[in-house]
């Protein structure tokens, strides 16, 4: 089965986010702030990572360059999650290391797009 790791510190988006995937498949692990994501990667190896940017004791683009700097977890794709639309936020998220970005609110056949696409390659 497929995990994904869903690190995310809103409650009502983790849990909603989570159960849609469920359905759709996907084993489901989750980490509420930036520090827990990159300690739950190194430690579980998911085959995807949803990465809020927001978050608490580390933000997103912290972690992710934290990953992608870690030969265990450097290969693992992250997608960004980031109510922030501007493409200046887009091209910041490329550059912490993210392999695609996504805005909230987030629509499911949007995202299981980008999803299937990096579980590709």
């Amino acid at each position: 089965m497929t995990t994904i790791l869903i690190v995310e510190d809103n409650d009502m988006n983790l849990d909603m986010l989570s159960r849609r995937l469920k359905r759709k498949g996907f084993d489901i692990e989750a980490a509420r702030d930036g520090q827990a994501g990159v300690e739950a990667a190194a430690s579980i190896l998911p085959d995807l990572i949803l990465m809020d940017m927001s978050l608490p004791v580390i933000d997103g683009w912290e972690a992710t360059r934290r990953l992608k700097s870690n030969a265990a977890t450097a290969r693992i794709p992250v997608i960004a999650l980031t109510a922030h639309a501007m493409a200046s936020d887009r091209e910041k998220a490329l550059q912490a290391g993210c392999d695609d970005y996504y805005t909230k609110p987030i629509e499911l056949p949007g995202l299981l797009e980008k999803i299937s696409i990096l579980l590709k390659r």
